[in-house]
């Protein structure tokens, strides 16, 4: 089969429009895949594309015929939404073979822009705790901790839900969500010094708002060339991850406490080895419940959060922990490109994120910040020092076992970071 031969030229470059402005709301975790994804589907409607990308906006050229259109768009990259995602990549398949024509494509296209989301705002909420209780072990591995985070999170998690309701209220939801955490951890959880540091108490909760994803996409965007779409994405990480900061110093002002009781100790482990076992599924099943990723996905991307997990654990013991986390990065990297190849296997994107978060990259800043608030100087340069070293060493990691999974025409095309979408 061929492209649709009756579709006009202005329906082609609404479709291709439509299609940049969900790839590029739905760029979070980099914006690397979109230009080729744009081209080679308006290859296939026997059109021209050329995408100009910055993380925030991208200008559309489509030429089709003797004719020429430019089109600006703007959408804030985010990575809530993941059953678009899902959603799109078969589509965008059906344009590229032939099988479905421009104005079919478009029709499905608006209904996967304005479908609903999969789960109900009581299941995000759910999911936005399980999120937070199963990296709570990777903080602290005490029941205390656990305990704290069924609170906070609950507390994080209800903002965030409100949030969703009330647009206006997004800008400012990680500074009211760490102000909210901070009062409520120094006032409650943290008045006996023998469970940790407030910090440590604090962050599983806050864990849904670090910017971590989007510090190693900034990293990876830089690392493959794209200047420009990283170091934004590395400004705009960097002002997410202050306001989660400044939120847990107004939490401190606000109930008089110094800033020297922003230590970051460690309290003794008292969870079984089972726990922190099972803590890994309920930390998938939250992410697919927060991110809305359908349930059907829950096995594939279990497998990926243990392969990872436990490939970071071996190759740390064996060569350090910049190496184990750049080490597992790839193997990450590498699953989740050759599975992404597969049509009926969802896109990279997707099978990147939960295994990714299990590397815990934004911690370290909030802690390192944190920590140097509370007057510790050297303990929070080392945590500082040690978030550019992680960062780069995931990004680094993402670019190489992308680059080595791919297939090699692919790689010949100089398609860097680029998969099936």
């Amino acid at each position: 089969m061929t492209a649709d031969t009756g579709a006009t030229g202005d329906e082609t470059a609404a479709l291709l429009t439509r299609l940049t402005g969900l790839l590029l709301r739905s760029s979070g975790e980099g914006a690397v895949t979109i230009g080729r994804t744009v081209r080679d589907t308006a290859r296939a409607l026997d059109a021209d594309a050329s995408v100009l990308l910055v993380p925030d906006g991208a200008a559309l050229t489509v030429r089709t015929g003797g004719d020429s259109r430019t089109v600006i768009l703007h959408g804030v990259p985010e990575v809530f939404r993941l059953d678009q995602v899902v959603a799109l990549k078969p589509l965008v398949q059906d344009v590229r073979a032939g099988r479905t024509g421009v104005s079919e494509a478009n029709r499905r296209l608006a209904a996967i822009e304005t479908s609903r989301p999969p789960y109900p705002w009581w299941l995000k909420l759910l999911g936005i705790v399980l999120f937070t209780l199963g990296f709570a072990p990777l903080m602290q591995s005490t029941w205390y901790e656990v305990g704290a985070t069924a609170v906070l999170g609950t507390v994080a998690a209800v903002l965030a839900v409100a949030a969703d309701r009330v647009p206006r209220f997004a800008p400012v939801l990680p500074l009211v969500v760490s102000v909210t955490v901070s009062v409520i951890t120094v006032e409650v959880f943290a008045r006996d010094v023998s469970h940790g540091g407030p910090v440590l108490l604090m962050l599983p909760a806050l864990f849904f708002f670090v910017p971590g994803d989007y510090l190693s996409a900034a990293t990876a965007e830089l690392a493959a060339g794209y200047i420009t779409t990283g170091a934004i994405r590395l400004v705009y990480s960097a002002f997410l991850l202050v306001q989660l900061y400044v939120g847990v110093l107004l939490g401190l002002y606000l109930t008089g406490t110094s800033t020297r009781a922003l230590f970051d100790i460690a309290a003794a482990s008292d969870l079984p080895r089972w726990a922190l076992f099972l803590s890994w599924i309920v930390f998938t099943v939250g992410t697919l419940l927060a991110f809305a990723i359908p349930f059907r996905l829950l096995l594939p991307l279990l497998v990926l959060v243990y392969v990872t997990v436990a490939v970071q654990s071996l190759a740390t013991k064996a060569i350090g922990e910049t190496g184990g986390t750049f080490v597992a990065a790839a193997v990450l990297a590498a699953a989740a490109t050759r599975l992404a190849l597969r049509p009926d296997q969802p896109p990279r994107l997707v099978l990147l994120l939960p295994g990714f978060f299990t590397l815990t990259v934004g911690s370290l800043g909030m802690r390192g910040l944190t920590t140097l608030a509370g007057g510790y100087v050297i303990e929070g340069f080392r945590d500082l020092l040690k978030l550019v070293t992680i960062v780069t060493a995931i990004a680094v990691g993402l670019v190489f076992g992308a680059v080595l999974a791919q297939p090699a025409d692919t790689a010949r095309s100089g398609g860097h970071l680029s998969s099936e979408t």
